[in-house]
């Protein structure tokens, strides 16, 4: 059977909701009640772990809306009866269920990250331990990382300088990044793409412009903490073996573009839009802008040509004048060619800031507790996409563990024959969801049976219900209240 039979079949036997002799999406048959007697019966985690802990460098965001998605999985013919419409009316409640599961982790997280949130306005009422802080900071990344795989980013590794650190610039510079400032970083992308757009070529003496691709991300993620100031000292002293007030001196320096308002005890969470993959630098706090090739010729050569007349020339009038008024004029002439000089250094550097700074804002998407309220309802809408499409091939067919495999690589084909997209299909975490949830059951013989339409709406109605009732107390965190202490 071809994919799109998986998910739109031609025909259905009409006569109960799994029938014994409807069509396998992946191959084979089996009845809803008994199953057959060669049906395997090995421990069912064991079979889901090794059939689906295949490594694939594909993306797993799928870049459509859950609404077209939800439209082409509930056409009528799709489904037997009146069942599409129940199955739109599941859909939607598991849309609504997921979102609030994403909220309260979104809670969660937000209590966690007050500590280091540098944009908070709220009284400080809590104090913390070195070690409480450290455990608080170990959660946050926890809690971060995984927001960041459910929404179905991808993650870079800042030590591999291949990607991180570029030479060939899109718009221009060369952008430097001292990695070792940072305690905390992290960096995640999502949507690794190229757009078609134009620019003046020195080929052609930059008088006609030419199209390229420009390799982007359509969603690139930064966390990063500043390393404490005399953790960072003691380093600088060991790698260049010097005394502690040349190290403050140098880190000062390295940290003097930064600004006052950040700070080593904060942790800042950055998210950008369609940023080329060879400016990632810009992202960073501490980016700093140098001088191109081409730039440091033609200054070069015209600073030190402008220079070395003017020496010629204040040197001839210094040996043939006797007046004083005369010889300050020379020297004066001079001090304001040298000045000048020194000026169009100064100005090219600027200009180099302000087109980092013009292009960056136009990338910038959302800040710190911006981030995660971002991050969460992306999530939120990668797993019910997951779960409508796995739903809709479960609930049609009994399947079995070790077709799981077929029905992942079915799904991936009716994406691609439809959208066009290839991409590697989350089968493992949304068949847990489904799971705990209770829609889904994975029997021990292996056989895994899905709950009809209208079914699973009550299903998930119920869970609604009991939601509130059964909310856990909330448990003590970390730090104490401040009591007889005046408030910050």
């Amino acid at each position: 059977m071809s994919a799109v039979e998986v998910l739109t079949p031609a025909s259905r036997d009409h006569g109960t909701s799994h029938p014994a002799g409807a069509e396998m999406p992946v191959g084979g048959t089996a009845p809803a009640s008994e199953p057959s007697a060669a049906a395997p019966s090995e421990p069912r985690d064991d079979i889901i772990e090794e059939i689906l802990a295949q490594a694939d460098s594909r993306e797993k965001f799928i870049p459509v809306t859950r609404a077209a998605l939800m439209e082409r999985l509930t056409r009528p013919q799709a489904w037997r009866g009146n069942e599409a419409k129940d199955a739109r009316r599941f859909f939607r409640y598991l849309d609504y269920w997921r979102q609030a599961s994403y909220s309260a982790h979104l809670l969660e997280m937000g209590q966690t990250y007050e500590p280091f949130n540098p944009d908070s306005d709220l009284l400080v009422t809590r104090k913390y331990t070195d070690a409480e802080k450290a455990t608080l900071q170990q959660r946050l990344m926890e809690q971060t990382q995984l927001l960041l795989e459910q929404a179905n980013y991808t993650r870079i590794d800042p030590a591999d300088v291949k990607l991180i650190l570029t030479s060939d610039s899109h718009y221009g510079l060369d952008l430097h990044v001292d990695m070792s400032a940072f305690d905390e970083l992290m960096i995640y992308y999502r949507g690794a793409t190229s757009r078609r757009l134009h620019r003046r070529d020195a080929r052609r003496l930059y008088l006609f412009k030419v199209e390229y691709d420009a390799p982007i991300f359509q969603r690139l993620f930064v966390l990063f903490k500043l390393k404490p100031f005399d953790q960072r000292v003691e380093e600088v002293m060991q790698a260049q073996k010097c005394e502690r007030k040349a190290a403050e001196r140098i880190v000062h320096k390295l940290r003097g573009s930064l600004g006052a308002e950040i700070n080593s005890d904060s942790v800042y969470l950055k998210l950008f839009k369609n940023i080329p993959r060879s400016d990632i630098e810009m992202c960073f706090p501490n980016t700093t802008v140098r001088f191109r090739l081409f730039d440091k010729l033609r200054l070069g050569v015209t600073a030190g040509g402008g220079l070395g007349m003017g020496v010629v020339g204040t040197a001839t009038k210094l040996m043939v004048a006797a007046n004083p008024i005369a010889l300050a004029g020379a020297v004066a002439t001079l001090g304001g060619l040298a000045f000048r000089q020194g000026m169009k250094f100064i100005h090219k550097r600027n200009e180099y800031m302000v087109t980092m700074a013009q292009n960056l804002y136009f990338h910038a998407l959302a800040d710190n507790r911006g981030v995660m309220t971002v991050l969460a309802d992306r999530a939120a809408e990668e797993d019910i996409k997951e779960e409508m499409l796995l739903y809709t091939v479960l609930a049609k067919d009994t399947v079995h563990v070790n077709e799981l495999a077929d029905v992942d690589a079915a799904i991936e084909q009716q994406l691609l024959n439809t959208f066009g997209l290839n991409l590697n299909f989350d089968l493992h975490d949304a068949l847990n969801r489904l799971v705990n949830d209770g829609v889904v059951q994975i029997g021990q013989d292996g056989w895994i049976r899905t709950m009809p339409p209208a079914d699973a709406a009550r299903h998930i109605d119920s869970l609604w219900d009991n939601y509130l009732d059964e909310l856990p107390d909330p448990a003590r965190g970390e730090g104490i209240e401040f009591e007889d202490e005046p408030l910050d």
